[in-house]
């Protein structure tokens, strides 16, 4: 098999992840109970997300949202829900970075970023990028959120 042929089916691999994650997230849901809450707004494009974080010993416990707009940012807030459990705000802001750098050049060696692959294809559509960090904005809002600067 080429590496162009690999390449393809990890593209067609990672979209198929994207529009799954877009049409059913797992963590698209208001939590019961949290301690912190933020919303961001795309008005150019129409995303909107809300996120609900809960907190415990300093840690991300769970992460909730409600979300509506495209499947990138959709698809961003659920795979973030899921990859920030058990992190510190200083970890989470580090990781949101990451995927920063991530939809800007398409590729990282940073193995943190693992499960957020499936975005990398976001950096070849640049107006897209907001769409893919608007719930991560949001995310490190909720966590700024009653902590000392």
């Amino acid at each position: 098999m080429s590496a162009s042929a690999t390449f393809d089916e990890l593209r067609d691999l990672y979209q198929r992840v994207i529009l799954e994650r877009g049409r059913s997230p797992r963590h698209g849901r208001r939590l019961a109970a949290f301690d912190a809450a933020a919303r961001g707004d795309n008005p150019a494009c129409g995303d909107r997300c809300a996120v609900f974080v809960r907190r415990d010993a300093g840690q991300v416990a769970e992460v909730g949202f409600e979300a509506r707009g495209c499947a990138i940012c959709i698809a961003s807030a659920d795979l973030m829900a899921e990859t920030v459990i058990g992190l510190s705000r200083t970890e989470a802001n580090g990781r949101a970075e990451g995927l920063r750098r991530l939809v800007r050049v398409g590729h990282t060696t940073d193995t943190t970023l693992a499960a957020l692959q499936p975005l990398s294809g976001v950096h070849e559509y640049p107006s897209r990028a907001k769409c893919a960090m608007l719930p991560w904005d949001a995310l490190l809002a909720a966590l700024a959120e009653g902590e000392p600067s």
